[in-house]
């Protein structure tokens, strides 16, 4: 069974409560849930985390390749300016593992600010403004790829 890191940036432990008209009323935890199980559905075994802090982030970029795990990123806010993180991406997919960007709003449809990201650049790819399903996707993208 592959393993794929489900890595979430800022802000992302306050959902259901925070602006649920942007971002939905399902909460951290069953958000989670969700993933474990869309993973096990798929034959894939989901290591769940989120973290405030870019750093914590970075090392786990670094665990992924050092475990040979794909991964599927919420980078929150870092997406707009995390070159640290960025960089940390780009050796998740030099290492020849795909790492799928996702969000669940569309970066596109909002403020000017957030239409950059630094991540998509190095990311296998991205998929944005489905709410949850951009997660099921994201791992879907990983199962049907699998090598």
């Amino acid at each position: 069974m592959s393993t794929v890191l489900v890595a979430n940036g800022p802000n992302l432990s306050r959902l259901g409560t925070r602006e649920p008209e942007k971002y939905g009323s399902t909460s951290y935890d069953e958000l989670a849930a969700h993933a474990m199980q869309w993973g096990s559905d798929l034959g894939l075994e989901v290591v769940m985390r989120q973290s405030d802090d870019e750093a914590e982030l970075v090392a786990w970029m670094h665990e992924a390749v050092d475990n040979g795990w794909d991964v599927v990123l919420n980078p929150a806010a870092f997406t707009h300016y995390s070159y640290a993180l960025r960089d940390a991406c780009a050796l998740v997919t030099s290492a020849g593992r795909r790492l799928i960007e996702v969000h669940l709003t569309n970066p596109h449809a909002r403020e000017e600010f957030r239409h950059t990201s630094v991540i998509s650049g190095v990311a296998t790819g991205t998929i944005a403004g489905l709410g949850i399903d951009s997660y099921r996707l994201g791992l879907e993208a990983i199962a049907a790829t699998a090598s």
